[in-house]
């Protein structure tokens, strides 16, 4: 899989996610090591999302891990909390954020 490929198949995934409720600011970055590595950001404000193919820097949150992490994460497959835990995700960044994946994940599905 190639990085744009990574980048249209989350954006797929994420843009089912109903983010309407958020109303609260929040900017991830994702750096993807190994096959299809690059930078690429989702970001909700004012309820609506938004990914786009770039880094972010003045994100909340930074995450690095495999595409196939990544995948399995937006597909509902890899608890984010368990891959962190398994050193599979490696977070920096404002936490309370980053724990807000795994709800957004959820609603995505």
């Amino acid at each position: 899989m190639s990085y744009e490929e990574l980048v249209e198949e989350i954006r797929n995934l994420f843009m089912k996610a109903d983010v309407s409720g958020i109303q609260e600011h929040i900017a991830y970055q994702f750096n993807i090591t190994g096959e299809a590595e690059g930078a690429f950001y989702a970001e909700v404000a004012n309820g609506k999302l938004s990914i786009e193919p770039y880094e972010y820097y003045d994100r909340d949150v930074l995450f690095t891990t495999t595409a196939d992490t990544l995948l399995k994460i937006a597909k509902g497959k890899t608890d984010p909390v368990a891959a962190f835990t398994m050193g599979r995700l490696k977070v920096e960044g404002d936490f309370d954020k980053a724990l807000k994946l795994k709800d957004f994940t959820q609603k995505a599905k």
